[in-house]
């Protein structure tokens, strides 16, 4: 499927929150120029997560980037900067993540750009957002999970704060991103005007947490507290959290608390009939279940709470995930392929439109692949070291 078939993006970001939402422009149909420097190109293609290298570069690097071109520039050279202005005049959609001041040091910020190209939809991710005294701090995932509270929200109260295994804010901002350029892509195709939309990872993991912050907010500043044991949401009342059984792990979501005690013969609960204490004594319910659940094993106890219609679940790893018959009922997975010839399996995009997949058989580019294609097809060669022109 291919929605948005004729809009051109030309992407500058690197890393993980940009990037992310252009792929979700790419996996939607668009084509995504990909702008990197000479050599080295995105920082992300030597970003290890892990040990796996793929043709030289970074496991993540090619599962963020798939179905892009790559186009290799020095910003800082006026002939290769004056290339980019011109492909610039072309482009539907312009994204960057660079700190702020960056792109106007280029001359490469909204309002030069406007002047080229008076339509476009011009999009950027910055850490911190434009103002204020963090503006020119790193917009790192993990720096910005410790500044704005996710940290405090995981594990017991004893524990460390402790940051979600995942970079959720790089992602939760490149959405955000996605969101707000399309949003100016159907004002562009209503009234043929263009615009800015403007994403902090800040904001983003902000709104994240509107649930727990709007709580706080109206709740008398009392600020979230973890749980003694079994955490899970600091503001969730037992028995919510992960419970260790007898041979694995079980998720326990919102439940009846008496309920729960007679299905699961833990008289000791019965005794909570006061939902008021589900939250007050909301430590030493889920002690007591604790105990309990560990004679048996993570299947007997689903086999009694899952018909009785208990919130719980197993604990999967990614192992256990892809044998399950839900997971393989969603082909979540799908196989890619660069000019090398090299297959890289990942994940699709995660939503259906009418019924169908979003799904792509092209990899993530090699660095400047498409470079001298892009110079001829836009007529970017044509540019002279003097007295050169953007024409």
């Amino acid at each position: 499927m291919s929605f948005l078939n004729d809009i051109l993006v030309v992407d500058f970001s690197q890393f993980l929150s940009g990037p992310s939402a252009s792929l979700t422009l790419a996996d939607l149909g668009a084509r995504v120029i990909k702008i990197e420097r000479p050599v080295t190109g995105d920082i992300c293609r030597e970003l290890y997560v892990s040990d796996i290298v793929i043709d030289g570069e970074s496991s993540i690097f090619q599962a963020i980037n798939r179905s892009k071109e790559s186009y290799t520039a020095d910003l800082k050279d006026a002939i290769d900067l004056l290339k980019v202005k011109k492909l610039l005049k072309r482009a539907d959609v312009v994204i960057h993540n660079f700190r702020p001041g960056v792109m106007e040091r280029l001359g490469l910020d909204y309002e030069t750009i406007k002047k080229l190209n008076p339509s476009v939809v011009y999009g950027s991710i910055s850490g911190y957002g434009a103002a204020g005294p963090w503006k020119h701090l790193p917009g790192q995932d993990l720096l910005l999970q410790s500044a704005t509270g996710i940290t405090l929200l995981n594990n017991t109260a004893h524990e460390n704060p402790t940051p979600l295994g995942v970079s959720i804010v790089d992602i939760l901002s490149g959405a955000h991103l996605a969101q707000g350029i399309l949003s100016l892509l159907y004002q562009k195709m209503v009234s043929g005007e263009g615009g800015e939309v403007q994403v902090s990872m800040l904001e983003s993991a902000l709104d994240f947490q509107f649930e727990l912050l709007t709580c706080y907010y109206n709740d008398g500043h009392e600020l979230p507290q973890r749980s003694e044991v079994n955490g899970g949401h600091p503001y969730v009342g037992a028995p919510y959290g992960i419970y260790k059984t007898a041979d694995s792990w079980m998720a326990l979501a919102m439940t009846d608390i008496v309920q729960l005690g007679q299905l699961t013969d833990c008289y000791a609960l019965l005794a909570y009939t006061n939902s008021d204490e589900w939250f007050t004594q909301r430590d030493a319910i889920k002690q007591v279940l604790a105990a309990h659940l560990q004679q048996r094993s993570t299947r007997e106890w689903l086999a009694v709470l899952e018909p009785a219609d208990i919130w719980c679940s197993e604990v999967l790893d990614y192992e256990a995930l892809r044998k399950h018959p839900a997971y393989r009922a969603l082909e979540m997975e799908m196989t890619v392929k660069n000019s090398n010839g090299t297959a890289i399996t990942t994940t699709r995009c995660p939503f259906k439109i009418d019924g169908q997949l979003l799904t792509s058989t092209t990899g993530a580019p090699l660095l400047g692949e498409h470079t001298a294609a892009i110079d001829k097809e836009f007529g970017l060669n044509q540019l002279q070291k003097e007295g050169a022109v953007v024409s």
